[in-house]
């Protein structure tokens, strides 16, 4: 037999024994015979019987083959097409990052640096915006969603309708959305352009956040207590943010308290920030980056041993003096660090902007998407003195009435929400009732 065939005879033989291998003979070895030309070779190295059996599985082992090469090239088109398109977007990002602002130490950016103000997107790199414009689409989608719900139980044609309208609306946006990716893929429109086109859908998701939270407070027919509510920033964004109506006075000690949920990394982001004129960081509770949780007051800072991003609720609390500089920090009633030294002799200055859930770079805005807060957050509470540590035991454990503070209580009606941060029924302690 020429060698040619015989090797062809060989492999074809091994396909037979592969296809029928249901045996485990232990080490084996293949055994070349010469057969007829127009013999059939499996049949001749193998039982009659099984012959139509191995025939089949050759023929879907070849199938599968056929297969697998198919997916495999289907699948380096699509690699390659997210890569070109990773390129471009990282190429953006580089390029833009390249004109970034400068930090004061720990990351912070200095008061008034410039950088974007609430509403002002120009800076950020187009990519970037349009990955936040997503996700606020996708958030806006499941709030709707709920709102559906809640319609198939109440059959309220307003209800319906006004909802039928804010689903057209978040169509109409994702194709904006959708143009503007193509647009910046084929590297058409200049900036001016693109600053325009993101006002315009920032300006009109706006407008959907508030109708969407109209229609959100008018199906909360619960009736709740002032202060059993809590706020939720589900997005790192630099638009989503609540304010407190009333600012702080003179202080000259203080305590914050408040419940925390997060899973966010790295870092949680800003649970409140409290900005006065000619300086953005007067006190300020930050976890930005890498870095562990800091307290801020006239921008000295200490750094507290909060472990909170486990997604589940935490109550933490704060106690400051002037005298010394003297700080405390409590998480889940208990105290796990103490200092001196920060920002001694410095009273907390009155007539500011007290805003939960961003960072401010000047009095009332500069916030930075990297320093927001993601999670939920409730029981926002601050006193103008040092609270014992029983008084923090019982505001973690719920061991007596809840304690509201003499400087900012707790209330949903002393709250504004802005960008699509939500509120929601919240009982204190009810993970661990």
């Amino acid at each position: 037999m020429p060698a040619g065939r015989a090797a062809r005879t060989c492999a074809l033989l091994a396909l037979c024994f592969l296809g029928s291998g249901a045996q485990d003979f232990g080490p084996t070895r293949f055994i070349c015979t010469s057969v007829p030309v127009d013999a059939d070779m499996c049949a001749a190295s193998v039982a009659a019987g099984g012959a139509e059996e191995l025939r089949s599985n050759v023929l879907q082992l070849r199938e599968t083959v056929l297969q697998q090469k198919e997916t495999i090239l289907s699948q380096k088109e699509t690699i390659r097409e997210l890569t070109t398109k990773l390129g471009r977007c990282e190429s953006q990002s580089t390029l833009d990052a390249s004109a970034g602002e400068a930090r004061t130490g720990g990351g912070r950016k200095q008061p008034g640096s410039g950088k974007n103000t609430m509403g002002d997107l120009s800076r950020t790199p187009a990519a970037e915006t349009l990955s936040q414009l997503g996700q606020t689409l996708q958030s806006l989608k499941t709030r709707l969603e709920n709102l559906e719900q809640y319609s198939r139980l109440n059959s309220s044609s307003q209800t319906n309708s006004l909802k039928d309208l804010l689903q057209s609306k978040i169509d109409d946006l994702e194709r904006q959305v959708l143009s503007r990716v193509n647009t910046l893929e084929e590297g058409k429109g200049g900036p001016k352009n693109d600053t325009e086109e993101r006002v315009k859908i920032e300006s009109a998701l706006t407008s959907l956040h508030q109708r969407i939270s109209e229609l959100e407070k008018g199906s909360q027919k619960d009736n709740r207590p002032g202060d059993k509510f809590q706020l939720t920033f589900p997005l790192r964004t630099n638009y989503m943010y609540a304010k407190v109506k009333k600012s702080l006075p003179e202080m000259y000690a203080f305590t914050v308290c408040m419940w925390l949920k997060s899973s966010a990394a790295p870092g949680v982001g800003t649970p409140f920030s409290y900005a006065v004129p000619g300086q953005a960081n007067e006190l300020v509770l930050i976890e930005w980056g890498n870095n562990p949780m800091e307290i801020l007051i006239n921008d000295k800072v200490a750094k507290l041993p909060f472990v909170i991003n486990d997604g589940k609720w935490h109550h933490i609390c704060i106690t400051w003096t002037t005298r010394d500089g003297v700080w405390e920090a409590y998480q889940d009633g208990t105290q796990g660090g103490n200092g001196e030294n920060l920002a001694p002799y410095h009273p907390i200055k009155p007539q500011g902007v007290l805003v939960l859930g961003q960072e401010q770079d000047t009095l009332g805005g500069g916030f930075d998407a990297t320093q927001a807060f993601v999670g939920e957050l409730a029981h926002f509470n601050i006193w103008d003195r040092k609270l014992t540590p029983g008084e923090v035991y019982n505001l973690a454990t719920c061991s007596t009435k809840a304690l509201s503070g003499n400087v900012i209580a707790w209330a949903e009606s002393h709250i504004e929400i802005y960008g699509g941060a939500t509120k929601w029924t919240f009982e204190a302690c009810r993970q661990i009732n």
